[in-house]
């Protein structure tokens, strides 16, 4: 994974108060810290540090007053509706150090006619050098029938990574798709909990609709 260089400004406003100041300049308030290192409270180009962000576990290079530091984001807030970042907590680390991360599970291929796959774990945490993580872990399904599984223990992982997780984890679970009844069973029972009543002529209506439909070849 390449570093992403992104050039950063001190900062000796603190408070919600500087915060907002900051953010109007379409500017985001971050911390360094790592290493025993005392934390290092910087502003960032929020366009360019959003653009980064969008890539899993990337890796920057922060110029911190013609000193840049390796990191890694650790914890972002975003805006709960318009989505932009508010402050970022980012990692300091070293070339050739290990950390543990979780990868995301890209699942690709397509089950056999009658299956459907159910992701049990989206992510998988696995122990890797900072410089080199991978982006995804793809997993493929081609052909597989219900009643298949994908353990952790199955991953293929990049060189020089490592699990960092129980290898009997459930990672992808191939099962057999409901029927048409079973979904309208489960329809039913959820409208029940929820206190809603289906009208009568809806429903006769409904299994008219299901008993005309032609069946297919």
């Amino acid at each position: 994974m390449s570093e992403i260089k992104i050039k950063a400004e001190t900062r000796t406003e603190f408070g919600k108060g500087a915060a907002r100041r900051i953010r109007r300049e379409s500017k985001v308030p971050a911390v360094l810290y790592g290493h025993g290192i005392d934390p290092i409270h910087v502003t960032l180009p929020g366009h360019d540090l959003m653009l980064a962000l969008k890539q899993p576990n990337a890796l920057l290079s922060v110029d911190v007053d013609g000193d840049p530091q390796l990191v890694l984001p650790k914890q972002v807030q975003r805006d709960p509706i318009k989505g932009f970042i508010e402050h970022a907590d980012l990692l300091v680390v070293r070339k050739g150090e290990k950390v543990t991360v979780d990868i995301v599970i890209n699942v690709v291929g397509d089950v056999v006619g009658g299956a459907m796959v159910v992701t049990e774990n989206a992510s998988v945490p696995i122990e890797a050098e900072a410089t080199h993580l991978p982006e995804s872990i793809e997993v493929s399904v081609e052909g597989l029938d219900a009643g298949a599984q994908i353990h952790a223990s199955d991953l293929t992982l990049a060189k020089g990574s490592s699990l960092a997780i129980d290898p009997d984890t459930l990672i992808v679970n191939v099962v057999a798709a409901p029927t048409a009844e079973q979904v309208e069973a489960e329809l039913e029972t959820a409208e029940a909990e929820a206190g809603i009543e289906r009208d009568e002529s809806q429903a006769e209506a409904e299994s008219a609709d299901a008993e005309a439909a032609p069946e297919s070849e």
